[in-house]
C-alpha cells in the first residue's frame, strides 16, 4: 500500500436473486420445516461483483467502463464503504468523497443547507470546517437563491449539483464519482472536468465510472472493463475502450441482424398468405407517402430481390465506422427477359429522414436488357454519416415508377464513430487558424 491508494483484492459481492416466498418467524420453525437451508440455495444469489482485483496508484485517474448490470457501481459501493463484499479484501488509504448515487444522502424534506452540514458531518468535517467551506459549496453548485429550500423540491440536475459540489469540496484524498456528468449542463459538465483536472493536479486520486469512453482515454492514467461483474481487460486506456468497443459493435452486429431477420421473415409470413402468386402483395401500387410508409415488400415479383447484403472492409455486416467504404449488393432475378427496370437505394435515419437516395434512372442509365439471375452493386466510398441507427430501402421498379419489388426498412445499419457530431452528414474537412490562435495537441 506504500504508493497505492487503493487496493482491491478479489472482492466478491453476491445478492439474492429474490425475497423469499415463505418467510419463518423463529430459527426453531425454520430448523422443523427444514426451510433453512431452501431459503439459502446458492442458485438463488446472484453474482455482481465477481473475484475483482485492481490496484490504484496515489494520485491517478482509473476510469471503469462496462454495459449497465455490469457491476461498476456495486464495485464502487464497496471501496466507498457503503456495502461490504461478500469475500475478498477493499484497502483504503486516506480520506474518501463518494459521489455514486443521485441524491445519496439527502433527506428530501429539509434545505439544503442542512443537507450540506449533515453530509459534511458524514464526510468527516466539522461544523467549522463545513461553515468555512459553506460558501464555496453553494457558489460552485449555482444553487444560491434554492439553498434554503426543501431538497424534494430541487430537479434531478440540481441534485447532481449539490451532490458533487460538497464531495469535492470536502477535501478529499481519494474521490469516487459514478456517472457525475450524465446529469445536468454542459457548462455544469464543463466545471466537473475543470475540479478533476484541478485535483489531478493536487495529487488527489479519482475513481470514475462512466459511460463517456472519450473522457476515459483523455482523462485517465488506467481503465478497467468490468463485465458481468467479471474483469475482462485492464491497463492503457485506449487498449482497454478499443477492445470494449469491439465487443459492443459484435453484440450490436448480433442484434441487428436478428431484428433485420424477424421483419423479413414477418414480411415473408404476408406474401405466402397472398392469394395472387404472382405478386409479392395484394397491390402493385406503392403506398401514397413513401416517407410514411412503415416497413414492408410489395411489387409485382416480374424482376425479384432475393438478398441483400452490406459489405464493409470486414465482409457483410451491420455495424460500420464513419467513413469507411460500404458496399450495398443485391441479387435480383427476372422471371422472362426484361428491358424496362430501374435500381435505387435510399437511406434513412432512424427519424425517418431520408438521408440520400437514388436510383440508376436518375443517374440517367438507360436499361438494355435483364435475364435470370444476377447481381447489383452500389459502392459508397466513404460512409460519412454521422453516427447512429439507419435504415435501408432497396427496388427495383419499372421507368414509369411500377414496383417489381421495393423493400422498406427491412435492411438496418449502425454507424459508429468517436466524434459525436450532430445532424446527418459528416463531410470530410480541416479547420485552419492563424498563428495567434492555439490549441493543445491531442
Amino acid at each position: 500500500m506504500k504508493n497505492l491508494a487503493l487496493d482491491v483484492l478479489n472482492v466478491t459481492k453476491s445478492y439474492r436473486r429474490y425475497a423469499h416466498r415463505r418467510q419463518f418467524s423463529t430459527l426453531k420453525s425454520a430448523l422443523i420445516g427444514r426451510s433453512l437451508t431452501h431459503d439459502l440455495n446458492p442458485s438463488e444469489l446472484i453474482t455482481a461483483v465477481d473475484q475483482v482485483s485492481l490496484k490504484v496508484p496515489r494520485g491517478s485517474a482509473f476510469g471503469i467502463i462496462g454495459r449497465n448490470g455490469s457491476g461498476k457501481s456495486t464495485l464502487l459501493k464497496m471501496v466507498a464503504g457503503i456495502t461490504k463484499p461478500t469475500s475478498g479484501k477493499v484497502i483504503i488509504d486516506g480520506r474518501v468523497s463518494a459521489l455514486i448515487e443521485l441524491g445519496a444522502g439527502f433527506h428530501p424534506e429539509i434545505s439544503g443547507r442542512e443537507n450540506i452540514y449533515i453530509n459534511g458531518v458524514m464526510l468527516g468535517l466539522t461544523k467549522k470546517e463545513i461553515t468555512k467551506r459553506f460558501d464555496q459549496i453553494v457558489e460552485f453548485a449555482e444553487l444560491e437563491d434554492f439553498i434554503d429550500a426543501p431538497v424534494k423540491t430541487y430537479s434531478s440536475g440540481m441534485y447532481i449539483r449539490l451532490g458533487f459540489s460538497v464531495a469535492v469540496h470536502v477535501n478529499p484524498d481519494i474521490l469516487i464519482a459514478d456517472e457525475v456528468l450524465a446529469v445536468g449542463d454542459e457548462g455544469f459538465s464543463l466545471k466537473c472536468l475543470d475540479k478533476f483536472g484541478e485535483f489531478r493536479r493536487q495529487g488527489k486520486t479519482i475513481l470514475l465510472v462512466t459511460h463517456g469512453l472519450a473522457m476515459v482515454e483523455r482523462f485517465c492514467d488506467t481503465a478497467l472493463w468490468l463485465d458481468h461483474g467479471k474483469v475482462r481487460a485492464d491497463g492503457d486506456p485506449r487498449r482497454v475502450v478499443d477492445s470494449y468497443l469491439i465487443d459492443v459493435g459484435q453484440a450490436e452486429e448480433q442484434q441487428l441482424s436478428s431484428e433485420d431477420r424477424k421483419a423479413r421473415n414477418s414480411t415473408q409470413r404476408g406474401q405466402d398468405s397472398d392469394q395472387q402468386s404472382n405478386h409479392l402483395v395484394a397491390s402493385e401500387e406503392p403506398p401514397e407517402d413513401m416517407f410514411r410508409a412503415e416497413a414492408g415488400r410489395w411489387g409485382s415479383g416480374v424482376i425479384k430481390i432475393t438478398e441483400v447484403a452490406i459489405n464493409g472492409p470486414d465482409g457483410p455486416g451491420h455495424v460500420f465506422q464513419s467513413g469507411e467504404k460500404v458496399a450495398i449488393r443485391m441479387s435480383v432475378s427476372a422471371s422472362k427477359p426484361m428491358n424496362d427496370f430501374v435500381f435505387g437505394i435510399s437511406i434513412f435515419n432512424a427519424e425517418g429522414v431520408c438521408c440520400y437516395g437514388t436510383n440508376t434512372n436518375l443517374e440517367e442509365m438507360r436499361p438494355y436488357t435483364m435475364t435470370g439471375n444476377g447481381e447489383v452493386t452500389f459502392t459508397i466510398e466513404s460512409l460519412d454519416l454521422i453516427e447512429g441507427t439507419y435504415k435501408l430501402d432497396a427496388a427495383v421498379h419499372s421507368q414509369e415508377g411500377r414496383p417489381y419489388d421495393y423493400h422498406r426498412l427491412l435492411y438496418t445499419f449502425r454507424v459508429k464513430s468517436r466524434t459525436k457530431d450532430a445532424g446527418i452528414y459528416r463531410p470530410r474537412h480541416q479547420w485552419t487558424f492563424s498563428s495567434n490562435i492555439r490549441f493543445h495537441s491531442s
